[in-house]
């Protein structure tokens, strides 16, 4: 990986080495850890059909995504399943109804730096189809789509194409 850090921010020097995949270091004894990050990724369902958006900005504009997002600092999954639900959708949920199904890698590339991800995947199950008045800045567009009729290639991540190659089986 080479994410164009440079300067250690404890001496000033241009000396920081990419090591082991994982850490940044100097010879003065800085040390800076690049640790994964945990992410969660929501499918929605009703019947036959999953709830996508799509997206609006990089990385992967365009594609096909489930909703969710990054997990803040001090919060569970969960608690940001609810927050990420009705940030992106102005969903408000049932944490009881959610129910975890599995986790995988992922990589999250964005302006030329490359994060290490922890997806978590979450299943919610609504009683009935809903409209979402959206936040542009994140989606352009959200739709149902058949679980018979979804293109994973159309999918931005490798983590969701995997996790609903296996989910839809």
């Amino acid at each position: 990986m080479n994410s164009g850090l440079k300067y250690c921010p404890s001496c000033g020097t241009e000396c920081l080495k990419w090591e082991e995949e994982k850490k940044w270091s100097c010879g003065c004894g800085f040390v800076l850890y690049h640790n994964v990050a945990s992410a969660i990724a929501v499918v929605i369902r009703h019947g036959n059909e999953l709830f996508f958006t799509r997206r609006n900005r990089e990385p992967q504009v365009g594609k096909l995504d489930l909703p969710g997002g990054f997990v803040d600092p001090h919060e569970s999954a969960e608690d940001t399943c609810c927050r990420e639900l009705y940030e992106e959708l102005g969903l408000l949920i049932d944490v009881g109804r959610l129910k975890y199904l599995s986790s995988l890698p992922n990589i999250y590339k964005y302006k030329e730096i490359s994060y290490n991800t922890l997806d978590l995947f979450y299943e919610y199950e609504v009683d009935e189809k809903f409209d979402v008045e959206l936040e542009l800045s994140e989606i352009s567009e959200t739709f149902w789509i058949d679980r018979t009729k979804i293109d994973l290639e159309e999918l931005a991540f490798e983590s969701q194409r995997k996790f609903l190659w296996n989910y839809l089986r």
